[in-house]
């Protein structure tokens, strides 16, 4: 089975929606630790969880416990979009005689554990664990715990017995954002080591630092350490914790409060606080407007490929660009499936293999066995049957399903059908198969002509803009309407990688901030545009926002 990569995060996404939506129908709520775990849900609602939304009761389900109980909301949102209950219901969240509370109760179907007191979670999840050994049942249990409430003793005395009892069937997640109510983790009671400032990054930059791990080691826990926000990363590390045997695991999962919303991120203000209404329109936006850059390693060392992947690792690349030619459909050739088996075990970073075949429905077998997570085949050399069958292939297989189209050729109105269900389209801004080819200018108005079209069908994948993407044009494809990069030359054809993607993500980032504050601009003008300014209290983004609005006359 596949990722399922996008399924994951196209629902995690709109979790963070229906979390803003909630907390601020409510009034209040914690936006920034539901926000720091969502990727962490994501994954384990639609690709580990074992569970029935309408038979929550079901013996056998696996249990999820939110030991981190005022991040409720997070819990919810996915709760509904899995079918528990409709998601209107979240418009009562916290009001009086709702089954959602601010904390998680059982009266609400589906919930596990009865949220209060910080530091019961895990005790309580270990009592499950040990009655399924009892009953011999197979379920698993999933504990998600903060690492403020990491203070309180009882979580190292269930940590000792968990142990002691080797209950296996049992993963904790440990969210390690640094941030509890009243401040930085670090500076009340430090798990890894004192922060001295208030400079999360000095966490992030220096693994030195890092000592949860090994005082979990010593309570006798399997621990596997992540990046808390990269599906990849806590996909590998379920399946490795299901695996382990005879002792519990605890995924140790870095993450950032508040994580989506820019003057949330690192942010103790959003420990618990909801958003104002006004400004709602543009979080949405914000959360709408997140995006991912994959280096297409053709464009480096073709003779030696493994190395161009160990360099979109260490650049931190969010998934590889796996350029396929057959020499037919385009002039040259590359690799195919074979070569992406072999390169398939250096890196759990996702493979986004874009088929530039003729007939790929005779293929497409072996580029999912070869483990690519989306795959991407071209409008010129399907019909509505081929991709139909190509679509139901992949998404029995969890693999994200892709459709490009050449600078030349409209979206066909055959593939109209498919747009709800299509995880990623490319619209090819340079001639396929030809290096070293500028952007094709025609193709800012070709992906305006798209926007309605796309709409219109409800297509809710990303956009991957692929040809002639540099740091020049970045910004502008990106206010076309595009989420995913994909570099070349620009890329992977430069000496340090990794500082290259971190400039197109700066990049990037400008005109993001640029659209929201058109946004704040249009819905309540400069009043609105200084609010939102003001919001960003973080480092130095103020007054890098503050800059972008006076040069667009909005203040």
């Amino acid at each position: 089975m596949g990722l399922n990569y996008y399924t994951i995060k196209k629902n995690i996404l709109e979790a963070r929606k229906l979390v803003i939506r909630a907390t601020n129908i409510a009034g209040s709520g914690h936006p920034g630790g539901s926000f720091s775990m969502a990727e962490i849900l994501g994954c384990l609602f639609y690709k580990h969880l074992k569970y029935d939304s309408k038979n929550p009761a079901w013996v056998d389900r696996d249990r999820l416990v939110l030991s981190k109980g005022h991040a409720s909301p997070g819990l919810f949102s996915n709760m509904a979009l899995a079918g528990y209950f409709p998601e209107s219901e979240l418009d009562t969240l916290r009001k009086f005689g709702s089954q959602l509370q601010g904390h998680p109760d059982l009266k609400c179907p589906g919930v596990e554990f009865c949220g209060g007191s910080l530091g019961t979670g895990l005790s309580y999840s270990i009592g499950m664990a040990l009655a399924g050994r009892i009953d011999d049942k197979n379920y698993h249990v999933y504990t998600i715990m903060g690492d403020g409430e990491s203070d309180e003793g009882q979580v190292w005395e269930a940590a000792m017995t968990a142990a002691k009892y080797k209950v296996d069937n049992i993963t904790a997640f440990l969210d390690r954002n640094f941030i509890q109510q009243d401040s930085y983790t670090e500076k009340i009671m430090p798990l890894d080591d004192y922060l001295e400032g208030t400079d999360l990054s000095e966490m992030w930059k220096d693994a030195s630092r890092w000592k949860t791990g090994d005082k979990w080691r010593s309570f006798g826990w399997n621990v596997i350490e992540i990046d808390g926000h990269r599906i990849e990363q806590i996909d590998a590390a379920i399946t490795k914790a299901k695996a382990t045997k005879g002792a519990p695991t605890i995924i140790i999962s870095r993450t950032i409060k508040g994580k989506g919303v820019e003057h949330m991120e690192d942010n103790p203000q959003w420990h618990g606080k909801a958003p104002d209404s006004d400004v709602v329109p543009i979080i949405n936006q914000e959360l709408e407007s997140q995006f991912m850059i994959a280096p297409s390693i053709i464009a480096g060392d073709m003779s030696n490929l493994t190395n161009e992947v160990k360099r979109c690792i260490s650049g931190r690349a969010d998934y590889i660009h796996l350029d396929v030619m057959d020499g037919q459909f385009v002039p040259n050739k590359t690799f195919d499936h074979v070569k992406i088996k072999e390169l398939r075990p250096l890196t759990v970073i996702p493979f986004d293999t874009h088929l530039m075949i003729n007939e790929p429905i005779k293929h497409i077998h072996d580029y999912v066995d070869a483990g690519s997570d989306i795959i991407t085949v071209h409008a010129e050399v399907c019909d509505e049957s081929s991709f139909g069958e190509i679509h139901d292939i992949l998404k029995k297989n969890q693999v994200s399903l892709g459709l490009a189209i050449n600078p030349d050729t409209d979206l066909p109105y055959w593939s109209y059908k498919f747009l709800s269900s299509l995880d990623q389209l490319i619209v090819m801004s340079v001639v396929p198969g030809k290096s070293g080819q500028k952007y094709i200018e025609d193709t800012h108005e070709k992906m305006n002509r798209l926007k309605p079209i796309l709409k219109d069908h409800h297509f809710s994948g990303f956009i991957e803009a692929d040809g002639g993407v540099t740091l020049d044009n970045i910004g502008s494809v990106f206010m076309d309407g595009a989420r995913a990069f994909v570099g070349g030359s620009a890329i992977i054809g430069q000496k340090d990688v990794r500082s290259t993607i971190r400039q197109f993500r700066n990049e990037i980032m400008r005109a993001r901030r640029k659209t929201l504050l058109d946004k704040a601009n249009q819905l309540g003008g400069s009043k609105l545009v200084m609010k939102w300014i003001e919001l960003h209290v973080v480092g130095e983004t103020q007054d890098q926002i503050k800059k972008i609005a006076q040069e667009a006359g909005y203040i």
